[in-house]
């Protein structure tokens, strides 16, 4: 059998239990063209909640009774297709349960000699592109830059951060506790922390940013982006990658009042999807495969067991009790 989670109202604020309901049906069959994957993991990432608002956005909204949308990893068990053979592994979008019928478009194969399965959904996935081409694309990097980034402990965050520092930037990381903070400088080899639960984040973006910021990578929105728009250095590039402080507000999401500086410094404010570069994903596995086999690329998953623990699980997504990739293991 398999179970499915299902999407059956559109929360208003932070989710609760009763968004998703948990089905038991039976395992599809395939068709000609078509292959059967036993999911293994599915990835947990802040989108996943606009994903759940009947709003226009960069995707279509999940309908109410489909199975939540998400990405997964897992091995074919069935196949009627040419190109994929029963024992690939295959990453792709396969939503929230324990097997998903592919047909070859939006996924591929992956090899799991050489990285485990859960970092094709981290560092060498959709998170890792994001920052690849957010920071190197959209933010434009270059040697001597100071970047600061939020939400730096997490999946994107981290990797953002990694890149830059290969690119010989001096990159300053922001995030909640000293522990997080700490692995960001002792582990991850970043140049500075902030912790911004403990301190006035302004103060501390200008302490440790003291001649400003050529880059910031945004994954937060509210107040940590005004900061950041405070000490804007000439021709600064903002990406906007995300909002997390903002997906369950009960109000009007709140936008920048700082955006002056973006005028006074001739800077860039620029938002971007991963899916705009699918053209480019090859090159970019490329680069972070060579990197992550030279041990030039860290990765760190977060991982749980349970399909029926997605809801515990997925809220810590807004709690930040987490560091890196959030993953749910599915498979029994």
């Amino acid at each position: 059998m398999n179970k499915q989670l299902i999407l059956v109202k559109r929360p208003k604020g932070i989710p609760d239990a009763s968004t998703w309901t948990m089905e038991t049906n039976a395992i599809p069959n395939i068709m000609e063209g078509e292959f059967l994957v036993q999911q293994h993991y599915v990835s947990l990432d802040p989108a996943m909640r606009g994903w759940m608002n009947d709003t226009k956005s960069y995707v279509e909204p999940i309908a109410l009774g489909d199975v939540m949308r998400a990405g997964s990893i897992g091995k074919i068990i069935d196949s009627k297709h040419p190109e994929f053979k029963i024992g690939d592994t295959v990453s792709g979008w396969g939503g929230v349960q324990q097997y998903a019928v592919g047909t070859g478009k939006s996924w591929y194969k992956v090899d799991t000699s050489l990285a485990p399965m859960t970092t094709y959904l981290g560092t060498l996935g959709m998170p890792g592109m994001t920052a690849y081409f957010g920071i190197l694309e959209v933010g434009k990097i270059k040697e001597g830059d100071v970047v600061l980034v939020s939400a730096a402990a997490g999946a994107v965050g981290s990797v953002v951060g990694q890149i830059a520092k290969l690119k010989g930037c001096n990159v300053v990381g922001i995030a909640g506790g000293k522990d997080k903070c700490k692995y960001l400088i002792d582990d991850l080899g970043f140049d500075a922390a902030i912790d911004y639960k403990a301190t006035n984040i302004f103060e501390a973006v200008k302490e440790t940013c003291p001649k400003g910021i050529d880059v910031y990578f945004d994954n937060v929105g509210g107040e940590i982006l005004e900061a950041a728009l405070s000490k804007l250095r000439l021709h600064a590039r903002v990406v906007i990658c995300g909002a997390i402080s903002q997906y369950n507000n009960m109000e009007e999401v709140q936008g920048p009042k700082n955006y002056m500086s973006l005028l006074v410094n001739r800077a860039t404010m620029q938002g971007m999807i991963v899916m705009d570069y699918a053209p480019q994903y090859a090159q970019a596995a490329k680069d972070m495969g060579q990197w992550f086999k030279e041990g030039k690329l860290k990765s760190k998953e977060a991982v749980y067991d349970g399909i029926e623990n997605f809801h515990e699980t997925f809220m810590r997504l807004f709690s930040g009790d987490k560091k890196g990739k959030l993953l749910l293991k599915v498979l029994e």
